[in-house]
């Protein structure tokens, strides 16, 4: 099918489990009420989020010739995302997170990042990129082979053409990780890393002091989420910090994508900043009602029906 929005990045399975009431000692078990497999990866993520609004979507990664790899595509596809642009790859395993909930404290992660340690430009579908109206790359500093001179040439040229370009990251550390995004940067058009990745990989703690050394480095716009503090805006001439909607909080996993999500449908729909950061904020309050990352994101006519309903505190700065 064409399509409005290509999604690129990192492609996982998640294992998730409920929320326990602690974390388990050494030798210990806990039991949980349920464990399940579920979508995961910011590109994957964002791109079924997408497809439950409407846009129509891609998605473009790699992925081992393994019941994991087999599980993503299903999934998506059934879903309503085009998976032409998905590689099986042999001699490799899918990547895979076992993503666990302890009650009242942040998720913890242990993860395998598996095939999308060498998605690549070759990868990603020319006829695609020509035609998408939004390319997002989700899960930058753990695609190694994305990490180039031809990623930037292939921004560079879509920018172009007329595509809106946006990234996203994990928070994976080192010396050199702000180097790796800086490349990027001058080809993005919105930047949205979390707080916690911005404090990484800026070595700051002041998400405004964060979010203008990204523009130093050359996003046009940079967004930063802070989960139950609301998000952040910084763009030319533009400083905007939200509140949040109100919401049932059960697990954060895959909450980031959604927002990402949600303001790509925005910036989709025609919506100026502010309009996409309600979107974002939107599909993030939803995202978080379910220990796994894709379950309760809303689709478009629960997402329009909760925006009427709820006014989202915005304030320039």
């Amino acid at each position: 099918m064409e399509i409005d929005c290509l999604c690129t990045g990192i492609l996982f399975s998640d294992v998730v489990c409920s929320p326990v009431d602690r974390a388990p000692d050494e030798g210990e078990l806990v039991a949980p009420e349920r464990i399940e497999l579920s979508l995961g990866g910011c590109a994957s993520n964002t791109a079924l989020d997408l497809a439950r609004l409407g846009v129509r979507v891609g998605a473009s990664g790699c992925v081992g010739q393994d019941v994991f790899g087999q599980f993503i595509i299903d999934r998506l596809a059934d879903g309503g995302v085009d998976v032409g642009g998905i590689h099986r790859l042999r001699g490799i395993h899918t990547a895979c997170t076992m993503v666990i909930n302890v009650k009242d404290q942040d998720r913890r992660f242990i993860a395998s990042p598996g095939a999308n340690t060498r998605f690549a430009v070759e990868h990603i579908p020319t006829q695609w990129v020509a035609q998408a109206k939004v390319l997002y790359i989700g899960g930058y500093l753990m695609l190694l082979a994305l990490e180039n001179e031809r990623m930037v040439e292939l921004l560079r040229a879509a920018r172009a053409a007329g595509t809106i370009t946006l990234l996203d990251v994990v928070g994976i550390g080192g010396d050199d990780c702000f180097d790796r995004v800086a490349m990027m940067l001058p080809e993005i058009d919105v930047f949205l890393p979390n707080d916690d990745e911005a404090a990484t990989l800026t070595g700051l703690s002041d998400p405004v002091q964060q979010a203008e050394r990204f523009r130093e480095a050359g996003a046009k716009t940079v967004v930063i989420t802070r989960g139950d503090q609301g998000n952040l805006l910084v763009a030319d001439g533009l400083r905007l910090r939200t509140g949040v909607y109100p919401t049932e909080f059960v697990g954060g996993t895959g909450s980031g994508d959604a927002f990402d999500a949600g303001y790509i449908a925005g910036l989709l729909a025609g919506e100026d900043p502010a309009g996409c950061l309600r979107w974002g904020s939107a599909l993030g309050a939803s995202c978080v009602r379910s220990i796994n990352a894709t379950e309760s994101v809303f689709d478009r006519p629960q997402a329009e029906a909760f925006m009427r309903r709820h006014t989202l505190q915005i304030e320039s700065f």
